[in-house]
């Protein structure tokens, strides 16, 4: 069995391609190591799994190439011939979205189109790729449900996410490709992405430097630990979506379909305040965060919160680890990673 992997050196794919390298499966990464954030870190992942592949005595391939390449995209499948692929890469970044929203059209858009392309002329199993809980957009009807509409985004990121499970739709539908999408909520741990409040955060209170809380400290993040998101993605590949022998187009469920294609939601089902989950960080580090309130910005939510009971369901396993548990985990790498 052989994996593709988009994104594999980013957070969430990383932790995916490492966890399937010891399971025994061979993957081929697809990435471009941009410089939305340090590449230095990206190679260092990149270095993480050609050990674990060589330990394991599998194959680990790194393409680096955008995923608007087209060409590039059409040899990954021609010369590699996976049977089943998880996209992960995207432009990531709900804020960064509207200031560059060009990058998300090229990359989540264009980009998606040549993986859906490639998995329709290659026969492949089943695709897994990434969603987001931005999704729900301007939703304030809490637990987030998949049953729920998503017609109202409020960011460019967001809306390339929901365009992404259309289109996944529609081939599923036009050519019998198993699809399932994947809306991700708030994920942190070791080897987080630096953009994200957890690393910010660690790196700023360790400098002594004052740390940026929007919306005045009034948020709620359903934070889900990276371990939950690969165990649960695990599961999910290995069960390829299925048409839904109770779809009933009278009354039309927006997370399944009379074709191969689902849409669940992966969250830790514990919304955490966003002041707890800075007082979970002071705590594993022992010092107190020096802290400036700002105002809400463009294109946040002030509270995300997961049903996660069809995920559940499916795949039989619940997301669980406690944010203070996590938030430690984190802290930990990165005092080991930057020698701290």
């Amino acid at each position: 069995m052989t994996v593709l992997i988009t994104g594999a050196a980013g957070f969430i794919g990383f932790h995916l391609s490492k966890r399937l390298l010891e399971d025994g499966t061979d993957v081929i990464g697809f990435d471009n190591l941009n410089s939305y954030y340090d590449p230095l870190l990206k190679q260092a992942r990149l270095r993480v799994l050609e050990g674990v592949a060589r330990k394991k005595s599998k194959r680990f391939n790194l393409i680096k190439a955008d995923l608007e390449d087209q060409a590039s995209v059409e040899a990954a499948f021609t010369k590699h011939k996976p049977k089943k692929v998880v996209n992960l890469a995207a432009q990531a970044g709900v804020r960064y979205s509207i200031e560059n929203p060009s990058a998300y059209i090229q990359s989540n858009l264009v980009g998606f189109g040549h993986i859906l392309e490639g998995c329709r002329h290659h026969g492949i199993e089943h695709l897994v790729y990434a969603s987001s809980s931005s999704v729900y957009g301007g939703n304030k009807n809490l637990p987030f449900s998949e049953q729920q509409g998503v017609d109202h985004p409020v960011s460019v990121y967001a809306a390339s996410k929901k365009a992404n499970e259309l289109i996944a739709h529609t081939y599923s539908h036009l050519y019998e490709l198993p699809s399932t999408g994947l809306r991700f909520f708030t994920v942190y741990g070791p080897w987080g992405r630096p953009d994200m409040a957890l690393f910010l955060f660690t790196r700023a209170i360790l400098a002594g430097e004052v740390i940026e809380v929007f919306n005045e400290g009034q948020m709620i993040r359903d934070f889900t630990f990276i371990d939950d998101i690969v165990e649960s993605l695990v599961r999910v590949l290995n069960k390829p979506a299925t048409p839904d022998p109770n779809f009933d187009s009278n009354n039309p469920n927006p997370s399944s379909s009379w074709a191969p294609h689902r849409v669940f939601n992966i969250g830790n089902s514990n919304p955490t305040p966003l002041m707890n989950y800075i007082g979970a960080i002071e705590d594993a580090l022992g010092t107190k965060a020096k802290k400036k309130f700002l105002p809400m910005q463009p294109g946040d939510v002030p509270a995300t919160a997961a049903d996660t009971t069809a995920l559940e369901a499916w795949t039989g396993f619940k997301p669980n680890t406690p944010v203070e548990e996590g938030v430690k985990r984190f802290v930990a790498w990165y005092r080991d990673f930057y020698s701290i």
